[in-house]
């Protein structure tokens, strides 16, 4: 059959590249600090049935894929028969050449499966029958998915709102990997729609069981949910913005303005960012005093194909990348925190890669220690977690920061079968260092290329974020 695609030296084109991945990344354990995964799946340790479920339920970088191949809508996001989708996309993947999916799609058959085969949809019925078959195993529930691939802990993202009854439910469990919420509050600060809002607060209320009249039942109402967070382990937030929120508001304003949305008065574009920007330093206070990493998601464009919008609603696969200016907002938002001695650990994640080195040279900004790497310049986000996405996160950390404080990969991902993307960051940072090895760029030291290799696969992030993790 000659040589599988994805082989022990898959994305490894010089020998110390290979040496580096083989005996400093491969085998450290993963510590996926994002991430998307339903914790309900996790909690009854979900068995799938075939390959739809596990594979393409959900996952909108395929519909993106499959769309721009003239597939259907029905056979994406539809009603047709979940076998029927498998052999759309499989039909799809052939046209992928130089596309990642086509490295994940085979990486992830691979891994999971131990097939070599390449999808096509000749052989597509063969691949669906092999996988149901091992899909009845343990082995390919989340907690065997965890154990296999040496996952030390993770972090779904979780809305204030939620009772957490899932994560309550996982942190009873004796487990070598721990699970935990991650503390999201975007919908606070989403304004644009007063009956959207207010429906939001409405549910905060009742979580808490206590009325919110005033911003400072708001506030508190929050920081009820902050701590029950903390106490379920959690220590890290998460919001996903277009820009950062930094305009100038008070007390006094913040407060008029909550009560006028509370009431169900529609907010002028400025009103709105003042009041966001009102709660976004709220936010970073509350990761400051109990010791949180913040995590922000800059510059996604959402839900631009209106059509689509109206009748699915948000992640189909109809996000794309902004060009809004981030560096000022950034600026004004770390800065406002740093003077009041409250600027947690942050985490930036950039989506447009003309803004790489303004991230990188933002984050240089605002370090301090005793926390090393204390403000981190993220992996390749979203758009940017392939190949050259990758590759140009890492070269604007390494010449504007300190690569060797990286704490790496995420999966960012609604799918079990992500864990293998980790294996992919590894291979392509493993190929960059060992490619300025061998141009004599960097000591051709194994002992000093492979600390730093193997503290960005798994240890900064350990040290970074001090997770309480399994033995």
């Amino acid at each position: 059959m000659g040589t599988p695609f994805i082989s022990d030296d898959f994305l490894l084109n010089n020998d110390s590249a290979r040496r580096l991945y083989h005996e400093f990344a491969a085998s450290e354990p993963i510590l996926d600090y994002h991430c998307h995964l339903d914790p309900g799946d996790i909690a009854k340790n979900r068995q799938f049935t075939n390959l739809f479920e596990i594979w393409l339920e959900g996952d909108h970088y395929k519909w993106r894929a499959m769309r721009a191949c003239g597939v259907d809508e029905e056979y994406c996001t539809g009603a047709a028969d979940p076998y029927d989708k498998f052999i759309a996309w499989a039909r799809t993947v052939p046209r992928l050449l130089r596309n990642p999916l086509y490295h994940w799609t085979h990486l992830e058959l691979k891994r999971y499966f131990d097939i070599d085969l390449l999808l096509t949809e000749d052989t597509a019925p063969e691949i669906w029958q092999a996988t149901e078959k091992i899909l009845s195993d343990d082995r390919l529930r989340p907690w065997g998915i965890f154990r296999q691939f040496h996952v030390r802990a993770v972090c779904t993202t979780d809305d204030p709102t939620d009772g957490l009854e899932s994560h309550q439910s996982i942190a009873g469990a004796e487990t070598a990997t721990r699970v935990y919420p991650t503390f999201r509050p975007d919908r606070a600060i989403q304004l644009d729609s007063p009956e959207r809002w207010n429906a939001w607060v409405d549910c905060l209320e009742q979580r808490c069981e206590e009325e919110i009249r005033s911003l400072e039942d708001f506030k508190n109402a929050l920081e009820n949910r902050h701590q029950f967070f903390h106490q379920l382990g959690c220590r890290i937030s998460d919001h996903g913005l277009a820009t950062c929120f930094a305009e100038d508001c008070d007390a006094v304003d913040a407060e008029s303005i909550f009560a006028s949305v509370r009431s169900g008065e529609t907010l002028s574009p400025d009103a709105q960012n003042m009041l966001a920007s009102h709660l976004m330093l709220f936010f970073g206070e509350l990761d400051a005093a109990r010791g949180w990493t913040k995590q922000l998601h800059l510059g996604a464009l959402r839900n631009t194909n209106s059509r689509l919008f109206d009748a699915l609603g948000t992640d189909i696969g109809c996000d794309s990348i902004s060009d809004l200016p981030q560096a000022e907002s950034l600026a004004r938002y770390l800065s406002a925190l740093d003077r009041k001695e409250m600027l947690p650990q942050v985490i930036l994640y950039n989506l447009n890669p003309a803004d790489n080195y303004v991230f990188a040279s933002m984050a240089g900004n605002f370090q301090r220690g005793p926390s090393a790497g204390k403000i981190q310049f993220g992996s390749g986000w979203w758009h940017l977690d392939q190949k050259e996405g990758m590759e140009w996160q890492i070269n604007a950390l390494s010449h504007l920061g300190v690569l060797s404080q990286f704490i790496g990969m995420l999966t960012d991902s609604r799918s079990f079968l992500s864990y293998s993307r980790h294996e992919y960051f590894r291979r392509c940072l493993c190929n960059l260092i060992g490619r300025d090895m061998e141009r004599g760029e960097i000591p051709n030291d194994f002992d000093l290329s492979g600390k730093l290799v193997r503290n960005i696969c798994f240890q900064n992030a350990r040290d970074y974020l001090k997770l309480d993790l399994a033995n």
